[in-house]
């Protein structure tokens, strides 16, 4: 008995240094999915397709040079990378700021496949779009609830 003590202790003391070791895992592997799906956009020509449909939309405010766009990609990913300091210890709020994360990165990569297959060719981020979808997916199951947590 005093040895399956001792084994709930060491079990409690190491869980309560990782509280959330799945949703932290999660979460770093949408930030490098998200780092992957970034630098195929950087690579297949991106803004070529994005600035001239976001100029004929009237929205010339929200048309990027490489250099200024590549910076606030980089930028975002590092602070999604920093927030993954409370993510592991599960900070009350995060839950919320991962459905955000979910929801942005998943509306993503089902847009870069919707418009690929409207335009009936692969537009630049689709190859790392599935990967995106996929991440987003398992981070949604790391942070809802389960049963096992009502009771």
């Amino acid at each position: 008995m005093t040895g399956m003590k001792l084994l709930e202790i060491k079990n409690h003391l190491f869980s309560s240094v990782y509280p959330e070791r799945r949703r932290f895992t999660a979460w770093l592997l949408l930030c490098a999915a998200l780092a992957a799906h970034i630098g195929e956009e950087a690579a297949t020509g991106f803004l070529d397709l994005w600035n001239p449909e976001v100029a004929s939309l009237g929205l010339a405010a929200l048309r990027f040079r490489f250099p200024v766009w590549i910076t606030l990609l980089a930028l975002g990913v590092a602070g999604l990378l920093i927030l993954s300091y409370w993510v592991r210890r599960g900070t009350w709020w995060t839950p919320a700021a991962a459905y955000a994360f979910i929801f942005l990165t998943l509306s993503n990569g089902i847009a870069h496949l919707a418009f690929s297959l409207h335009r009936r060719a692969m537009m630049p981020g689709a190859y790392t779009s599935p990967l995106l979808i996929a991440a987003s997916i398992y981070l949604w199951t790391a942070v809802r609830p389960t049963a096992a947590d009502n009771s």
